[in-house]
Parts: structure tokens; C-alpha cells; sequence
């Protein structure tokens, strides 16, 4: 990887940190209703992205369930975790989407797994399960919950568009920003007391969260992480995201308040420990990489 795509893989990393911790000041202190939160930014997206909706993708009802747990899904329950949850629990919870997408990727695309994968899965499983952990057994909190519930609708959106002909980035965001507004809008209208006085409330620090929330986080960063993937091996790529659950846990010490723990800590660890087990390249893609460095050049 170049020193400038590393550099810029950093800086998304962050960005996604940041946006951690920006939305849970703007939920947890401001008192923004989260699902009017989430339907902004993607009303934002959508009307930004409006000319990416065509051409219509197929099988549209898959794109439909796609865009429908990739976005309200992820982003609704992942808001609903921060009214509760802080920025680090929310960060080392989400990880569980890693080894979940894993296993549904076995359950549903009949994938095969290596014991490599098998044992990655266990060891990040049991450090959400430290972090969740509390004196009296195993009673998540619910804002935990809510985020792990996010992480497992991301996983299972992303298995189900493995079965979709390949899309652009900007057109995933655009329709997965579209879908999601009707069923937000309901849930948002139903559940959520004035939601409108708390956004003119909140003034234009929630307006300027959710600019950044759209643009930069959604269209900014979401695109350029997807650009990497396709000038890079996923198994290089991805094991270097794991910098953004560590600077969400420094960001949300620095900024929230955020109490770190030896269990927390444990946790964190094992957490990110079994992400890094998952992707990390087999043996033989290894050996072909160093190989590939070794070779000598013509000239």
C-alpha cells in the first residue's frame, strides 16, 4: 500500500471514530431522538446521491432487504446503543459484525471455514462477551444490546448482497440511503415524542452533526474505504480498520468520559484479537505475497 492510501485509510478511520463519538454527544447529551437522527442523514445522502439511484439494481426486492438492515437496520439500532452505551463499549461491541458475517456467510453462501476462521470467531466472541460481562452473570446492557443487534444487521446485509450483481459504492449508498427513509420515518413518528422540537432545539450543532454524518462519514469516507478494497486485497485492507475501535475508545476517554476498565480492557483485546485472527492471509496467500516482494525485477 502506498504511503498516501495508508495515510488515507488512517484518516477514514478516524473519521468513523469520530463519528462514534459525535453521535453520541448529540443523542445522549443533546437529546436528539436517534431514529430521527438516522433518517436525517440518510435523507441527507439520498437527496445528495438522488442521481446514482439509476439504474434500478436486481433482484430489487434483495436490494430492498439489503438497504433495509445495512441502513435502518444498522444505523436505527446502532443510535438507539449510543442513547445507552458509550463510545468504547459501542466501538468493541460492534466488532462482533467480523466473525458473524463469518458464520452467516457458512450458513447462508454455504462457505467453507477454516479452523483459522473458527478459531478468530471464538476468541472475538469472547471478548464482546467480557466487555458485556457484569458481576452478576452475563446481563447485557441495553444499549450494548442495541449495538450488538447492528452489528449482526450489517453482517446479515452484507451476506445477502453477495448474491447481488456487483453495484457501485455511490449507488449501495444511494439506495441503501433511500430505502431506509420510509420504515425510520414510521418507527421515528411512532416511538419518538416531538422529534421536531428536539432537532430545532438541538440548534445547529445537531445540523452540523448531521452534515458530517452524511457527507463526510457517509459519502466521504464510506466511498474511499470502497476504493481501497478494489486497488487492495481485502486481507490487507480491512485488519488496518481495527484502528478505529482503538482511537474510539481514546476519543470517548478524551471526550465523553468514557471509564476503561481491566474487564473493558480484557475484552478489547480479545475483541480485536479474534477480528485480527479472521483476517488475517492464510499460509499460502503469505507465502505468495513474499514471493511476489522477493521477485526480481527485469531491468
Amino acid at each position: 500500500m502506498s504511503p498516501l492510501d495508508l495515510i488515507t485509510l488512517i484518516g477514514i478511520c478516524f473519521i468513523w471514530a469520530v463519528n462514534v463519538v459525535v453521535g453520541r454527544i448529540v443523542i445522549a447529551d443533546l437529546g436528539t431522538p436517534p431514529l430521527l437522527y438516522a433518517f436525517l442523514r440518510f435523507a441527507v445522502v439520498a437527496i445528495l446521491l438522488h442521481r446514482f439511484l439509476v439504474p434500478i439494481p436486481r433482484p430489487f426486492g434483495r436490494m430492498v432487504a439489503v438497504g433495509g438492515l445495512m441502513g435502518a437496520g444498522h444505523f436505527g439500532l446502532l443510535f438507539l446503543g449510543l442513547q445507552y452505551a458509550s463510545p468504547s463499549t459501542a466501538a468493541i461491541v460492534v466488532q462482533f459484525g467480523i466473525p458473524a458475517t463469518a458464520v452467516l456467510s457458512v450458513w447462508l453462501l454455504k462457505e467453507r471455514m477454516s479452523r483459522r476462521r473458527v478459531l478468530g470467531t471464538a476468541i472475538a466472541f469472547a471478548g464482546v462477551i467480557t466487555v458485556m460481562w457484569t458481576p452478576g452473570g452475563l446481563v447485557p446492557s441495553l444499549g450494548a444490546s442495541f449495538v450488538l443487534a447492528s452489528a449482526f444487521a450489517l453482517s446479515l446485509g452484507s451476506v445477502l448482497m453477495k448474491g447481488m450483481p456487483r453495484i457501485a459504492p455511490l449507488q449501495l449508498q444511494a439506495w441503501v440511503s433511500l430505502i431506509s427513509l420510509l420504515p425510520l420515518a414510521i418507527i421515528s413518528g411512532l416511538t419518538e415524542a416531538a422529534p421536531v422540537t428536539h432537532i430545532a432545539n438541538g440548534g445547529w450543532p445537531v445540523a452540523a452533526a448531521i452534515a458530517f454524518s452524511a457527507v463526510v462519514v457517509t459519502i466521504v469516507a464510506h466511498t474511499g474505504y470502497y476504493r481501497l478494497l478494489q486497488l487492495y486485497d481485502v486481507n490487507l485492507v480491512a485488519p488496518l480498520t481495527l484502528l478505529m475501535p482503538i482511537m474510539t475508545v481514546g476519543l470517548g476517554i478524551v471526550f465523553t468520559g468514557d471509564q476503561v476498565d481491566i474487564k473493558m480492557l480484557a475484552g478489547s483485546v480479545l475483541a480485536l484479537g479474534g477480528v485480527a485472527v479472521i483476517l488475517s492471509p492464510s499460509r499460502g496467500t503469505l507465502q505468495r505475497r513474499l514471493a511476489a516482494v522477493s521477485k526480481p525485477t527485469k531491468g
